[in-house]
Order: C-alpha cells, then structure tokens, then sequence
C-alpha cells in the first residue's frame, strides 16, 4: 500500500482549538463581564461547545445559513432575543479574544517539514472555507496544502464519504493513495476508514486509552470495519511511521 497524500482535519488536529477556545471564552467573558454567570469558565465553554454542535447540526441539515447559526449560538448561549446586528458584533468581540490565543501545536511543523517532499497534503473540515482558509494564512502554513475543503461549501460533511471522496478527487488520487489525519475517533477515524481512505486517527489527550499510548482495549476503541485502514497515534511524530511502515521509522501503532 503506498500512500502518496495526506488529508488534515484542522481543529485539534492541527491547530489547538480546546485550548484557543478556553482562553478565548475566559478573555471574552472577563471582557463582557459576564464571568459571574458561570461557576467556572469550563462549564461555560461546555455549554458553548454544546450550542456549537447544535448549530453545526441544523447547518448540515439545511436548516440554517453559517451566519444565521452563529448569531442564533450567541443568542441561546445569552438567552437573550438579540437582533442580527447585536448577535454578530457579540460574535466579533468573541472572536477577536479567541483568535489571539491561535496556535498550531508544536509536532505539527516539525511532521510537515519531513514529509513535505514524500507526501502531497491537502485539508478537509467540517467548516467553512472562509473560517479555515484564513485561520491556515494566519497560522503560517496554507501554503503547506494544495487545496482546502470545508463541509459548507461542498454541501456534504464528515463522515460521510462523499466528503473524504471530494477530497481525494481534488487530488486526483484513489482512497486507498490517501491517508485523512483526524482528532474524532468517529467522525474522521471511522469515516475515513468507511471511505476507504487510510485512517489516521490522533487521540492527543489518550481519552480512549487512559495514558496517552497503546492501542487500548476494544471497549475503548471505536468498532472497526476495515482493521488494516485504521491506525491510532498519540502524536505527530509517529506519523511517518504509518505511512511509511517499511522503512526505518519503524511499526506503526494501530487499534487492534
């Protein structure tokens, strides 16, 4: 099996989001003083990754515009009937306390760096192109990927694997030439593998295995449906291992 391009996921694959949103949500709420609101700013920023899925759900579904169900985030996270105008301007100031905490993490250049004249690279998000495109120019490296999808301009979302197919279309490369990096074990681990891509899934914090390395037992591990596309990572840097098995890097890890 060669694999010969790799398709990123952005948000805590890449790109530190968990902790760019905390200090975003911390520094917004202090701002509009609404910190007493909360017991603490994780139950806040709990409740807004709630909305947040909620408005993704209706977006998918059609059932809102991307704007619509940002402002309608902000107003349900208010509780307060705000107008358009109202919701958005909360949003930017938001906006501008997360962004100022952006940061890739730190395996992320070093991986690049190596692979960059092995494997051709691409993106796929469940978000919009404006939102990703600009967050890779201010993070340092869109130039590092040939093109980048997100789900509101395809119209169709991981894991579906019309998703994963539109990206390696856009490289003119079968699924099985591809091999899609991601942080959900279900929504990039098992529908890239579904898709007959090459799955990589980075469980960063080792939620499904308790200390960060090793497979885990199968309680903890989403259901496997192609055990050879499926590979698990703690971290970047055994990247090249899975994609290169036969050379000196060694075995990768996998979930089985």
């Amino acid at each position: 099996m060669t694999i010969r391009a790799v398709v990123w996921d952005v948000d805590d694959t890449l790109f530190d989001y968990t902790a760019a949103d905390r200090a975003g949500m911390r520094g917004h709420l202090a701002a509009e003083g609404l910190l007493d609101g909360y017991a603490s700013v994780g139950q806040a920023l709990d409740r807004w990754r709630e909305l947040t899925d909620r408005q993704w759900a209706r977006f998918a579904a059609g059932e809102v515009d991307w704007a619509g169900g940002r402002r309608d985030r902000v107003r349900d996270f208010l509780g307060q009937p705000l107008s358009d105008t109202e919701a958005e301007d909360w949003f930017v100031r938001y906006l501008g306390h997360y962004e100022t905490a952006w940061a890739l993490f730190p395996d992320v250049l070093p991986v690049l760096d190596l692979l960059a004249g092995s494997h051709r690279h691409a993106v796929l998000s469940n978000s919009s192109l404006r939102v990703q495109d600009r967050k890779l120019r201010v993070l340092g490296v869109r130039e590092r990927f040939e093109t980048v999808l997100c789900a509101a301009e395809l119209g169709v979302s991981k894991p579906a694997a019309e998703a994963f197919h539109a990206a390696c279309d856009a490289l003119r490369l079968p699924p099985h030439q591809v091999a899609y990096v991601g942080d959900h074990p279900e929504i990039d681990g098992r529908g890239a593998a579904e898709a007959g891509l090459l799955s990589v899934w980075i469980d960063r914090r080792g939620v499904h295995t308790g200390a960060g390395t090793g497979v885990g037992t199968a309680a903890d591990r989403p259901a496997d449906p192609q055990p050879d596309r499926l590979r698990r990572i703690a971290s970047l840097a055994e990247l090249p291992a899975v994609l290169r098995p036969d050379t000196r890097f060694g075995a990768p890890s996998t979930f089985g």
